[in-house]
């Protein structure tokens, strides 16, 4: 465990390597199998039991600590306030780049999370719901920034996680399609008041743009999933490969075309390319720089292992 200074003062943070992370797991059971583990990871994603009992079993137990904390605080508010008793819901955020495995940590989290008798409710979002269709995108011509701040609707966003938060019943959603790679017409995701509410997207702890709110204000906890740029190309390359192999070849999928005709040179070609100058771009100006905003940071190696966590402890 390391304190970091700069200039003789400490830090708001705590490092932890993997061994020193892992034994705050405390006596946390694992309710976890290895055919559920299957299910929850993502493509090409090589997460294994291990991970999760070093890794995710300890923040499992800190994130218990954050919501009973939380809940005490809110009860005091609202007995000071004379309210009735409204728990809202936790509200968790996960951020990272395409492909660094942020939507495998989210979907664990909330398979854990749920396994704990006091908040048994756990509901997972992902901010690709709130993208713009891309007939949007098109008029606007911002199609080839899909990703990128601009292309969501965040003020649907942050409606919806503040009525959440202010203990809205339910709430309905629009539902993204990655196979078509938009917007589903019609589609509706309902979301009842959960105990725990994860937000999951690449842009989720973005500051507010000027006088307005930000999804993150409303944030209890937040996660940034981390890794060197040029191994997160890597493993989007790969889950390219594999996807021009599975998904891709549905005749449904937007990107059947490349599936079926182009040759895997060209194929690789495209995904290089959109990967330089989309994904890359958006990694570089506009997600890592809300690295230093997040709670808690899990640190990737080249293996895709988290090597250290760093934890804000203020």
């Amino acid at each position: 465990m390391s304190h970091a200074t700069k200039n003789g003062v400490l830090s708001p943070y705590v490092e932890l390597d993997r061994a020193a992370w892992a034994a705050l797991r405390d006596s946390t059971p694992l309710a976890l199998t290895e055919a559920e583990l299957e299910v929850l990871r993502g493509t090409t994603d090589p997460t294994s039991m291990d991970e999760v009992r070093d890794i995710y079993l300890p923040l499992s137990r800190l994130l218990n600590l954050y919501v009973k904390a939380t809940r005490e605080r809110h009860a005091a508010v609202r007995g000071f306030l004379g309210e009735d008793d409204r728990p809202a819901p936790f509200v968790i955020g996960v951020a990272g780049s395409v492909a660094v495995g942020k939507s495998t940590t989210a979907r664990l989290l909330r398979t854990l999370l749920a396994q704990w008798p006091d908040h048994p409710s756990v509901e997972l979002v992902s901010t690709d719901n709130f993208l713009y269709p891309n007939s949007v995108l098109q008029q606007r011509g911002i199609m080839n920034r899909k990703g990128f701040p601009e292309s969501y609707d965040r003020r649907a966003l942050v409606r919806f996680v503040s009525e959440m938060k202010a203990g809205a019943a339910r709430a309905e959603l629009p539902v993204y399609s990655h196979l078509a790679y938009d917007i589903v017409p019609g589609g509706v995701q309902t979301v009842y008041r959960p105990d725990i509410l994860i937000v999951e997207g690449i842009n989720v702890l973005q500051p507010p743009q000027p006088g307005r709110l930000a999804v993150a204000d409303f944030f209890d906890f937040s996660i940034y999933v981390d890794a060197r740029v040029e191994h997160i190309r890597s493993w989007y390359l790969d889950r390219f490969r594999e996807l021009r192999r599975t998904a891709f070849a549905d005749p449904r999928s937007y990107f059947h075309s490349i599936a079926t005709t182009a040759s895997e040179e060209k194929a690789l070609e495209f995904a290089s390319d959109v990967w330089h100058s989309i994904n890359e771009v958006n990694l570089v100006e506009n997600i890592l720089p809300t690295r230093g905003r997040a709670t808690l940071v899990l640190y990737k190696g080249g293996d895709h292992l988290i090597r250290r966590v760093r934890l804000r402890k203020t």
